[in-house]
């Protein structure tokens, strides 16, 4: 094959290679641009139940904040209130309880001028009050002045921090006592009244025995708490200083609860997670050595529950190791131990650091005072006997509520807070009566057919009726017990959720905006930091 052949050869294999180079290009290039072009076409994926979700959770936050700021803003700036009016009766309400306050949110004052009478000057949100004994929950998150609802209201409410020492059911007269610290030149003073409303509470009952009001700390009160938290602490740190015997420091040490209701097991519960949770970082060489134990008179704890949440409790205080004592009664208490006789009938001392009491009510002085005015009618010991519209038996105008009465409903703020609302609602349908009755003598004959069906209406009021919404209790270990009607009968649940479900009603019962915001920044905090083991 001569030269020219070769050469032509190679030119047509050459433009052979580049030709086919050239065709896997535009293959490659019209591929890419077909499947570039699908997906420029291809429809996108569509979610409408998961957008409609995302924008009703941003409309709600969005919702939230505003309503949030809106009732901050409205808590700051209440409205001009109308003067007293002489022509519109007067309603004084003794105590600043569940009750009384629940009373006072409802009741319309543009039908009555209102008077509070209190030795203290503030709402307590007393459920979550064992959980401020150890920093969970500060004290003045669950407290809320009464002025913060009486400022609010239409009317001037004029409130008093003082105690009421005596009443007069025939001359409608109260007699009040200056109860602050710091006093002026009245100390005393007497209030007229056209209806009395009675929501004083209960004091602890001590069953008469010997040196519980001595050496016990009570749970009912701030300074109850307050106190409770000063002592444990105290305890704490006296063990720890030099010197002190074994056996000293395994008293010392020992934190006695007597009462096995929601409040005692709670407490024990809320000084369980604070042992375990804090003072075992901080004070590692005594968290081993500290105990609890419960005292409780009667077979068993929570009597109120039901049998399945009773065993869960125990079970749960079990693995706590929280020591139970169950048909077990307090005989006396000493400044260091306390003396108990068994179910066997044998006599037994208890050594302790710190004792919590956590029994139930008795009656104030005033109310027994006032009970021994109307001996006729008034014959329960417990408290004050009511009708089924809570007028107190044997006065017309005197109305008693919450703790402070002898009723069959059991002594819990649930109870309390119906029955203030409920006489509100019983005000509202007085002051309409009242109105229609004056309206009935003036109105004209064709119209008093009427108006008098009218009246025989507003005269029909119905009785109270309890509508009970389950009962709840804190356990320990971030778990709660819930026994919640359902359907026909109850539903009974304990673990970790329902102590979310613990925390949610508990935050929604709270009076105002404001304490739930503290409360739960206060939880927050506790995760996040722990609990403050300063004394003070």
């Amino acid at each position: 094959m001569n030269s020219v052949s070769r050469s032509l050869i190679r030119s047509v294999s050459r433009q052979t290679v580049v030709t086919r180079g050239l065709t896997r290009q535009t293959v490659a290039m019209g591929m890419q641009q077909r499947f570039n072009g699908t997906l420029a076409d291809a429809p996108k994926a569509s979610f409408p139940k998961l957008n409609m979700l995302y924008r009703a959770l941003q409309f709600g936050l969005l919702g939230g904040v505003v309503f949030t700021g809106y009732s901050m803003w409205e808590t700051r700036h209440p409205p001009t209130q109308e003067s007293f009016d002489p022509s519109k009766k007067t309603i004084v309400v003794l105590g600043s309880g569940w009750a009384s306050t629940s009373f006072l949110k409802a009741v319309n004052t543009d039908d009555y001028n209102v008077v509070v009478v209190s030795p203290r000057n503030y709402f307590l949100f007393t459920p979550l009050l064992p959980s401020c004994t150890v920093g969970t929950i500060d004290v003045r998150s669950l407290v809320e002045p009464i002025r913060f609802i009486t400022r609010h209201k239409s009317r001037d409410v004029k409130v008093y921090e003082a105690e009421c020492t005596d009443i007069d059911p025939e001359k409608k007269l109260l007699t009040i006592v200056d109860s602050s610290d710091v006093k002026g030149e009245s100390s005393v003073s007497t209030i007229p009244y056209d209806y009395l409303v009675i929501g004083v509470g209960a004091q602890n009952q001590t069953f008469g025995i010997k040196g519980v009001e001595q050496y016990g700390c009570f749970l009912k009160e701030v300074w109850d708490a307050q106190k409770i938290r000063t002592k444990l602490m105290d305890c704490i740190e006296t063990a720890a200083f030099p010197g002190q015997s074994p056996e000293e420091i395994d008293r010392l040490l020992h934190m006695v609860v007597v009462g096995g209701g929601p409040t005692g097991i709670e407490y024990a519960a809320e000084l369980h997670d604070f042992l375990v949770d804090d003072l075992t970082v901080w004070y590692p060489e005594l968290a081993g050595k500290i105990k609890i134990t419960l005292v409780e008179a009667l077979p068993n704890v929570l009597p109120a529950f039901s049998k399945q949440l009773i065993e869960y409790t125990e079970s749960t205080f079990k693995e706590q190791n929280i020591t139970i004592h169950t048909k077990t009664m307090v005989k006396e208490v000493r400044e260091k131990e306390i003396v108990v006789k068994k179910s066997d009938g044998t006599d037994a001392s208890i050594p302790y650091g710190l004792l919590v009491w956590a029994t139930g009510n008795t009656m104030r002085p005033m109310v027994r005072n006032l009970m021994n005015k109307l001996p006729e009618s008034q014959t329960v010991r417990r408290g004050l006997s009511v009708d089924d519209w809570l007028r107190l038996q044997g006065s017309e105008d005197i109305f008693a509520l919450g703790d402070a009465t002898a009723t069959k409903y059991a002594p819990t703020a649930q109870v309390a807070s119906q029955q203030g609302k409920y006489l509100a609602r019983v005000f509202a349908q007085l002051a309409t009566t009242e109105k229609l009755e004056d309206e009935l003598a003036s109105a004209p004959a064709e119209e008093k057919a009427k108006k008098l069906r009218k009246y025989q209406k507003s005269q029909d009021i119905q009785p109270f009726k309890y509508s009970h919404q389950g009962s709840l209790c804190y356990v320990g270990s971030d778990k709660a017990i819930a026994d919640v009607p359902f359907a026909q009968g109850n539903l009974s649940s304990g673990g970790v959720a329902t102590f979310a479900f613990w925390r949610s009603a508990y935050v929604s019962n709270i009076f105002s905006g404001r304490n739930r915001w503290l409360v739960i920044t206060d939880w927050t905090k506790k995760t996040l930091l722990g609990r403050d083991i300063s004394r003070e």
